[in-house]
C-alpha cells in the first residue's frame, strides 16, 4: 500500500510555478529520497505534505486519506520533522514531548514508553528536565526527531535529518529510519547529501525547476543518466545540467 500519493501536484507564486505538476508515490516500508538544487522546489512540496502550503492543483494522499478533505486525519498519520525545527523555549524538554503527545492522543504508558527509549538513544534524559533554551542546535534536532518517531505514523516526512547532529546521533538517525522502513514506515527524505540518500534510499526523485525529472532506483537513474557505474554525486550533476562544475572542478585540482 502506498502511504504517500501526489497527483499533478502543482504551486504557483504569481507569475512563478515553484512546482509544476508533479506525480510521485511512496509505498509502505520504502525510503524515499527527494534531491534537488536550490531553488528546486523541495521545501515548498515537502510543506504541502505536511499540511502548511495549500497546493494550487493536484491532490495529496496520506495513507487513503485525501488531505484537502481530511487535513486533521492526514496530519494525524504524518510525522514532520523539518530541517530548522522551531520549538517553545520556556518549556523543558520533557514538557515539549508531553505538549506533543498530547495533541497527537498519544496514550500515556505508550508515551511513556516512546519517549523514554527515544530520549535515552539520543544522550537526552539528563536534559529533558532542563529549558530548550539551554539545547545546542543539535540537541534540538534530537529533541524534535524524538517527538516525531515516538509517534509511530505511517509516513515520515523529514527535511534534511542530520543538519547539526554529531556522528554518532546521525548514524543512530539512519539505523532508525531503517528499522522503521522495516515495521513498515513510509519515510520521505530530503536531503542535500548525495551520499546518505545513495546509501539510504530505496528509490530517489530528483526535482529541478520545479520539475520532477525522474524517479527510480540507482540502476534506474544510472540509465536516464547515461552513466553505468557512476555514483549519485555524477548523476545528479548530469541530470540537473550541472555537469560543467563538475569539469571545472576537476581541471581546478589537476592544475594543483
Amino acid at each position: 500500500m502506498n502511504k504517500l500519493e501526489i497527483e499533478n501536484l502543482t504551486k504557483r507564486y504569481d507569475d512563478f510555478t515553484a512546482v509544476d505538476n508533479i506525480d510521485l508515490a511512496v509505498a509502505a516500508g520504502e525510503i524515499f529520497g527527494f534531491l534537488g538544487p536550490n531553488g528546486a522546489g523541495k521545501t515548498t512540496t515537502i510543506k504541502m505534505i505536511a499540511g502548511l502550503l495549500k497546493p494550487d492543483g493536484g491532490r495529496i494522499s496520506i495513507n487513503g486519506h485525501d488531505l484537502s478533505a481530511e487535513p486533521l486525519t492526514c496530519k494525524q498519520e504524518t510525522a514532520y520533522i523539518p530541517d530548522r525545527p522551531w520549538l517553545y523555549e520556556k518549556l523543558t524538554g520533557q514538557e515539549y514531548l508531553q505538549f506533543i503527545g498530547s495533541l497527537y492522543s498519544l496514550g500515556r504508558e505508550e508515551f511513556n514508553h516512546e519517549s523514554e527509549s527515544y530520549l535515552a538513544l539520543f544522550d537526552l534524559i539528563k536534559w529533558r528536565h532542563h529549558l530548550i533554551e539551554s539545547y545546542s542546535h543539535g540537541m534540538r534536532q534530537k529533541l524534535i526527531m524524538t517527538s516525531m518517531l515516538m509517534l509511530n505514523s505511517p509516513l515520515v516526512v523529514v527535511d534534511e535529518p542530520m543538519v547539526g547532529l554529531d556522528p554518532k546521533s546521525a548514524r543512530i538517525v539512519k539505523e532508525l529510519f531503517r528499522k522503521r522502513a522495516a515495521d513498515g514506515t513510509a519515510v520521505f527524505l530530503s536531503t542535500h547529501s548525495l551520499e546518505i540518500a545513495e546509501e539510504l534510499c530505496d528509490r530517489i526523485g530528483i526535482i529541478a525547476d520545479g520539475h520532477l525529472l525522474t524517479v527510480g532506483d540507482m540502476s534506474t537513474l544510472r540509465q536516464m543518466a547515461g552513466r553505468e557505474g557512476s555514483n549519485l554525486e555524477d548523476i545528479f550533476l548530469e541530470l540537473t545540467g550541472a555537469w560543467e562544475l563538475k569539469e571545472v572542478i576537476h581541471g581546478l585540482r589537476e592544475a594543483r
